[in-house]
């Protein structure tokens, strides 16, 4: 599914107009049948409603659905802000019709406001301002948002959170932004719905498909892009009927120091979970007990020291390779892995101690394969990058260093995104909180290794590692709940993720 910045949502909007062709005001109604629709699935006609319309095309929608929610006998009183007398061409159509309809109490707000009483019993909606707005909210509009963020009452935008903008918010006024209940976003999603930091402010958010023009969709450039499901069962390679473990894929993973032998265990398990046919893992000799019992199915590999990982490995053998999960940082480590990274021709994925140490060595960068895949948190990325004081501001950066190095970023957290060499961002939708504890992203490590071993390809291991990581995460959740959800849940549900995928695939 394809993300769109604002200007190319207006673009949209008049290609509809001019394509189907339907004209602004109809298919403004259109927007608003199904902003009512979703309103009613929520909130019966028994909660008063109390619209807050703004001047343009945004406060048009909100106009309309105070004119439907009426109809369907909805109590509903309306709040036209028109303090420069400069209303949209269409918002005006829904004044004129709304100041027709003695079904809705309607003010026009042109100087001084009378606010309502904003109970818990009643329900809000935002249509102050829509995907237009270029910069943060002040004087009246500001004092209106902090009003009916003050209040108890209920709250649903329209569109996106008034005072919110469509992507870049990093100096953003965060109390000059509508704190909504739901977000009813209109037929595709914005990028600033996918930030940590913006998420207070959405509620809950779905989208509502206004039927806009679907050519108009597919023919409109992007480099954003939210992963669907039905992307991913189509990067699923079928076993065939004669495959041996020789068909896919001979990894080798080095992970593991003395007293973090778990990160190798959980990246190992989780790369033979994944399909992988044969798993090396390079250790260190103290971590060899450990290894050996809890993954019989890999071969373990010593490293000369006993402790850490200090002598690199000759990859001729292997088909891809993995390291940093629990490798530590100590300075016979960092020589290692920077000759590690020398020897290396082909894609490895590389996670993290080993982004650590190569914070602190940047020139080694230089060296990385060209379609690594380089799996950071925020925390971690921050440290290759520099400080970002804002989830966009980090998404810049990230692909920044995707572009100059030409290899993949897989930038952790919720909505966790791919970032390719030539600038896409794949943000991932599956995962939940619960993921968030010690040893899931070791996880993930082992997922993209057993997949780049069986020759998908960096972008489709990418892809496809993070849609299953996170749905395996979902489906432990089913079981378990979030809270008590460890790393091991997350193993123990791959083969259960890849077996929901690959229904209906199957030959």
């Amino acid at each position: 599914m394809k993300i769109f910045p604002s200007i190319q949502i207006k673009q949209l909007d008049a290609y509809t107009i001019e394509h189907e062709p339907i004209s602004s005001i109809d298919l403004m109604e259109r927007a608003a049948t199904v902003l009512t629709g979703a309103i009613m699935k929520y909130w019966s006609n028994e909660t008063p409603v109390i619209v807050f319309a703004g001047p343009g095309n945004n406060g048009g929608d909100a106009l309309a659905v105070s004119r439907l929610l009426a109809d369907q006998g909805y109590q509903v009183k309306a709040f036209l802000f028109n303090t420069g007398e400069n209303i949209s061409e269409d918002c005006a159509t829904n004044k004129e019709r709304l100041e027709q309809d003695d079904k809705v109490s309607f003010t026009e707000v042109t100087s001084k406001f009378e606010p309502p009483v904003l109970g818990k019993d009643c329900l809000v909606v935002d249509g102050l301002f829509g995907s237009g707005l270029k910069k943060p909210l002040s004087g009246g509009f500001a004092a209106v948002v902090k009003y009916i963020n003050a209040s108890s009452a209920m709250v649903v935008s329209i569109d996106l959170p008034s005072g919110l903008m469509c992507e870049d918010n990093t100096y953003n006024i965060k109390n000059h932004i509508i704190r909504a209940d739901r977000t009813l976003s209109l037929q595709l999603p914005k990028l600033s719905f996918l930030f940590a930091e913006n998420a207070d402010y959405l509620g809950e958010w779905e989208l509502l498909d206004i039927n806009l023009s679907q050519k108009g969709i597919e023919d409109t450039f992007t480099t954003w892009y939210l992963t669907e499901e039905v992307d991913i069962k189509k990067l699923i390679k079928p076993r065939k009927r004669f495959a041996h473990k020789g068909n896919f894929g001979n990894a080798l993973l080095i992970a593991g120091s003395y007293g973090m032998a778990g990160a190798s265990v959980l990246a190992a398990k989780a790369c033979l979970k994944t399909g992988v046919g044969i798993l090396n893992v390079h250790v260190p000799l103290k971590n060899n007990d450990i290894l050996q019992t809890t993954v019989p199915e890999a071969i373990i590999q010593h490293d000369v020291h006993e402790s850490c990982f200090a002598s690199p490995v000759y990859p001729d053998n292997y088909s891809a390779v993995a390291i940093g999960p629990g490798l530590g940082q100590s300075e016979e480590t960092a020589i290692a892995l920077i000759e590690q990274i020398k020897l290396c021709q082909e894609p490895m994925v590389i996670d993290a101690d080993a982004l650590n140490i190569l914070s602190e060595h940047r020139q080694s960068m230089i060296s990385i394969p060209r379609g690594s895949i380089l799996t950071p948190h925020p925390k971690e990325l921050e440290r290759l990058v520099g400080k970002c004081e804002s989830s966009y501001e980090r998404l810049a950066k990230a692909r920044d260093l995707a572009t100059n190095y030409k290899i993949y970023i897989v930038l952790k957290g919720a909505y966790s995104v791919v970032i390719t060499p030539d600038g896409n961002c794949f943000f991932n939708p599956t995962g939940n909180p619960g993921m968030a504890t010690a040893g899931s992203g070791d996880v993930l490590t082992g997922v993209l290794l057993s997949l780049l071993s069986q020759g998908y390809t960096p972008e489709d291991s990418c892809k496809l590692g993070v849609y299953l990581h996170g749905l395996a995460g979902d489906l432990a959740k089913e079981k378990l709940g979030e809270i008590g959800m460890t790393a091991g849940d997350i193993v123990e549900n791959l083969p259960f993720a890849l077996i929901k995928l690959t229904q209906g695939t199957e030959k």
